[in-house]
């Protein structure tokens, strides 16, 4: 396997005002040289536009990886803060990544047009954004936005999609601060704008998901089937939120990719001196109180992720894990 990270912005591109000395990336999973050009994957984590979960990122890279696909990891732009309101900045870190990749699809042994994206909770938004809004993001890089930002197809995992009263409120407090306008709200609220050229959608959701509202993944599918693109949706009884792969591997105590982190870790330094860009007194609290508490608490690991006694071990989402094998069926069928 090779492995490398990729900044994706030249230094005098990327000016998000809360980066703290991060750059977004790409993170790559390449098998290694062979004759024939590989589907490609870009895995998108979720976190509420505040975070990146490792879990979400490179734990279903080697899923996809195993299957035979080149993967990237995105590490996109977020805000711990949500002192800077994030707007289009990661849409356009997404953008950029695909014509990046499509521009050394022959270095990376990838068909350019066999591209998937796959975004769970806030990456479903970061990933629903691109393939609503891809024809009106210009690249600032002249050559680059020659190529087609357009995935081929999208995995949407318990998505945030719509902006309005199934939205997560965090997320969208996040992505366009405390009172964004009604233009900017309509603008991300993913469902309204599903085109003639929308790329073919795979969507799956738990029905108990208790934090992002199943009706995302409703009202995705129904403009997808009003605008005949082709798509696949699983709505599955139990599952909750934020169980990536729902995979054995996952839930007996799977850690890795925290590289993925990267620019909470670089937060984490100004919260802690007080030095972060906007701060108000309320969120610096809250901050300290969750990331530097005056008494440190051992923190509970829930049970089905702790479970590491092969011989006692039972999978709770045996159903759900399937929704990794049910993908690749679909995106077979016609990539």
């Amino acid at each position: 396997m090779k492995e490398f990270r990729l900044d994706l912005w030249k230094k005098e591109e990327y000016t998000y005002e809360a980066a703290y000395g991060f750059m977004p990336n790409i993170h790559a999973y390449l098998h290694e040289e062979d004759d024939t050009p590989r589907k490609c994957m870009v895995m998108v984590p979720g976190g509420g536009y505040c975070m990146l979960a490792p879990h979400e990122g490179e734990l279903p890279a080697m899923e996809y990886y195993r299957m035979g696909l080149n993967v990237f990891v995105l590490t996109y732009t977020n805000d711990i803060t949500m002192c800077v309101p994030l707007k289009r900045q990661p849409m356009e870190d997404i953008s950029r990544a695909v014509r990046l990749i499509r521009k050394n699809a022959k270095e990376y042994n990838i068909s350019p047009d066999k591209l998937l994206i796959c975004g769970f909770s806030a990456g479903g938004h970061v990933c629903g954004s691109l393939i609503t809004h891809f024809d009106d993001i210009t690249d600032p890089d002249a050559e680059l936005d020659k190529i087609s930002n357009r995935p081929d197809a999208a995995i949407l995992c318990y998505p945030v999609l719509t902006s309005g009263k199934y939205t997560h409120i965090y997320s969208m407090q996040a992505l366009l601060g405390y009172e964004p306008g009604e233009e900017e709200l309509d603008y991300f609220s993913c469902e309204k704008h599903v085109k003639e050229n929308t790329p073919p959608c795979f969507l799956w959701q738990a029905v108990d998901d208790d934090v992002v509202p199943v009706e995302n993944t409703y009202l995705f599918a129904k403009a997808l089937k009003e605008k005949n693109i082709p798509y696949a949706q699983y709505v599955f009884p139990k599952g909750g939120h934020g169980i990536s792969t729902a995979s054995d591997e996952l839930f007996k105590g799977w850690h890795g990719g925290e590289y993925v982190c990267e620019q909470l870790g670089k937060a984490l330094e100004h919260i802690k001196d007080g030095t972060c860009v906007n701060m108000n007194e309320r969120r610096q609290k809250e901050l300290n109180e969750q990331f530097f508490p005056a008494e440190k608490k051992e923190q509970d690991v829930p049970a089905p992720f702790n479970n590491t006694d092969d011989k006692e071990f039972v999978n709770p989402f045996e159903d759900v894990k399937c929704w990794v094998e049910l993908s690749r069926v679909w995106f077979s069928r016609f990539l």
